[in-house]
């Protein structure tokens, strides 16, 4: 495992490696799909270059990444794509730790509940393997390296790359069971793009879960851990952004990263929900419906928490592709990460409904992404609806899959407890309704 893991690797460094020296890497770094106001490393050029003016990079309107980011750049600007490579390998590398942990758990948990009969006994064929599941680690750091948004993403040295490797190493950390580490990264992924503040939840049921504790609200014990894991990360992100005061001598970071990712004033196309609508929007209207869409990645956290507090780990999955969907200024590497996931749920492809619609939806839209946008810039016989219309194929297509993901979880889960082969009172076979 570990010499194809090494293959896979070294594969994925040689097409980037490829691809940087090649007349694509230019075209690709424009791309709105691949790098957006937030994250286009053009923009982190220019604060750089206003940096070593003595010019504040947030006095203008250009740049909008976080100060740690830059004086990071500011140390590694002649080796960038050599950063950008080693962010992918290292989420690779974290998640394929993460898939192995969570083989160990789910062999533990199918194991504790035969030995006291909470399955159905009919159940047998929905019961996971070691062998279906010994390649799933591989296929993991596999979907994510070799995944062409993942590539794109490496080439255009979009920071969201950054965003993923830090994402990642919270998850490993939270998977592992270790609460301080896992707070600081879920610090600093909050402090990069604000929106993973929705992953705290599936973090705490994690880790109570891993330390044994009961997840009751009225259970002391659990709610001390959660006020001490609240602590920890609100220490951290307050630290970090202390330590970007100290850098800086002043806070109008704030405004330029925090402010602009929800207040939403740059509408340059993207494949988000966002642009379009409020390049249409009454301005008098614009606060209410900005706090409306911002809404969407937090409102599905408290009951999801609920339905999933028994299953964090496919929680966090389904928190990931809500921050993907529904953040204001999203790029193909953001969905890249939750996509890489995929493998670990493939036991559920049989109760899987759309999944060819779905495939379509999203392979389709990825290809017709850059012809629209030069039929509507650069030939001018087509206008934004066309390019509009495609990112709402594309978001449809997220929606569904993950819908679908759930659904087939939440069926899988009623199967394994009251069987496969249900009976009507009449004696016939049952068909079940999910609501």
């Amino acid at each position: 495992m570990a010499a194809s893991l090494v293959l896979v690797m070294v594969v994925a460094v040689t097409v980037r490696a490829m691809l940087f020296r090649s007349s694509l890497a230019e075209f690709i770094s424009e791309r709105v799909e691949v790098v957006s106001p937030l994250n286009s490393w053009k923009r982190v050029v220019e604060g750089l270059a206003l940096l070593d003016l003595g010019v504040s990079p947030y006095s203008g309107n250009v740049f909008h990444e976080t100060p740690l980011i830059i004086y990071l750049f500011h140390f590694l600007i002649d080796y960038a794509e050599f950063v950008f490579m080693a962010m992918d390998i290292l989420t690779a590398l974290a998640l394929y730790i993460v898939a192995e942990d969570f083989n160990r758990i789910v062999f533990r948990k199918q194991r504790i509940a035969f030995e006291f009969k909470k399955y159905a006994c009919d159940v047998i064929s929905l019961v996971r393997t070691p062998k279906e599941m010994y390649h799933i680690p591989l296929k993991v750091a596999l979907f994510y390296l070799l995944n062409p948004y993942t590539v794109l993403t490496c080439v255009a040295k979009s920071t969201c790359a950054i965003n993923n490797a830090i994402i990642s190493v919270f998850i490993l950390a939270t998977v592992k069971g270790s609460a301080f580490i896992s707070a600081i990264f879920l610090a600093l992924a909050a402090y990069q793009s604000l929106y993973p503040v929705a992953l705290f939840a599936p973090a705490v049921l994690y880790l109570a879960q891993k330390h044994h504790l009961t997840v009751n609200l009225h259970n002391t014990t659990f709610l001390l851990y959660l006020v001490k894991y609240a602590v920890m990360f609100t220490g951290c992100l307050l630290v970090s952004l202390c330590l970007s005061f100290f850098l800086l001598s002043s806070w109008t970071f704030i405004p330029s990263t925090y402010g602009f990712i929800l207040s939403v004033p740059d509408l340059t196309p993207n494949i988000g929900l966002f642009w379009y609508f409020f390049a249409e929007m009454f301005e008098h209207f614009r606060l209410f419906f900005v706090c409306v869409f911002q809404i969407n990645v937090f409102f599905y956290t408290l009951p999801l928490a609920v339905k999933l507090r028994d299953h964090p780990m496919f929680f966090m999955f389904v928190q990931l592709a809500i921050i993907a969907i529904f953040k204001s200024y999203p790029t193909v590497g953001d969905v890249a990460l939750y996509m890489a996931f995929l493998p670990m749920w493939n036991h559920l492809y049989r109760f899987l409904r759309n999944i060819f619609v779905v495939s379509c939806m999203l392979i389709s839209s990825s290809v017709l992404f850059p012809i629209l946008w030069h039929l509507w810039i650069y030939s001018g016989s087509a206008n934004s609806n066309f390019y509009y219309a495609i990112t709402l194929v594309f978001n449809v297509g997220q929606i569904l899959l993950v819908s679908d993901y759930f659904y087939a979880f939440i069926r899988r889960e009623y199967h394994l407890v009251v069987g496969l082969h249900l009976k009507s009172k009449d004696g016939k076979e049952a068909h079940i309704v999910l609501r």
